[in-house]
């Protein structure tokens, strides 16, 4: 059983910066980040495995990056450049065995943390 506590959402202007984070007991092969918006599908943003490989959605590539700090057992996503268009509540998600940005292929997703970006 993994168990993830999402942190670090928040609201900020356009072209500002935040980090999420997300704690994490248990193990897990692959880690996540998705997202979704009122009235849209929940969407992959980033993945990482356990050796250390990423996947980084088109939408978010060159300006959000995914990362472990595998001693604090803690995922995080620092986001740059935040455009209005990444409103969402962002979620984090493990247990997947081939590590591709697919909700459905993720098996324990954290509660979600709200991000508001303001134009």
């Amino acid at each position: 059983q993994v168990q993830l506590v999402e942190s670090g959402g928040g609201s900020v202007q356009a072209g500002g910066t935040l980090r999420l984070s997300c704690a994490r007991s248990g193990y897990t092969y692959c880690m996540g980040w998705f997202r979704q918006a009122p009235g849209k599908e929940r969407e992959g943003v980033a993945t990482i495995s356990s050796d250390g490989s990423t996947s980084v959605a088109e939408s978010v590539k060159g300006r959000f990056a995914i990362s472990t700090d595998n001693a604090k057992n803690t995922l995080y996503l620092q986001m740059n450049s935040l455009k209005p268009d990444d409103t969402a509540m962002y979620y984090c998600a493990a247990g997947a065995l081939w590590c591709r940005l697919r909700a459905y292929e993720f098996t324990y997703w954290g509660q979600g943390t709200q991000v508001t970006v303001s134009s």
